[in-house]
């Protein structure tokens, strides 16, 4: 599983640096290093909706107070059903 987060200008004064924080964090607390790959790219062209994040083509909207339910939701839940 790839998650992708944008590290634009946009994105970065929406607070995507915390984002990229917490969900290292997040990946290395629940043990799925080996199965998640945290990764970021610049602009992804919906700046209005950032910080923007795609979980493999899925795209969401996270901001740092909402890092852990979307990682609960969209990120752990799919890694327990493979």
């Amino acid at each position: 599983m790839k998650v992708t987060v944008c590290i634009g200008s946009s994105c970065h004064i929406k607070g995507s640096r915390q984002v990229v924080e917490q969900l290292q964090n997040l990946i290395g607390e629940a043990g799925v290093g080996d199965t998640v790959e945290l990764s970021g790219t610049f602009c992804m062209g919906k700046c209005q909706r950032g910080v923007c994040v795609t979980v493999d083509d899925d795209f969401y909207s996270v901001d740092p107070d909402t890092v852990k339910d979307f990682f609960d939701k969209n990120v752990l839940d799919k890694v327990k059903e493979k």
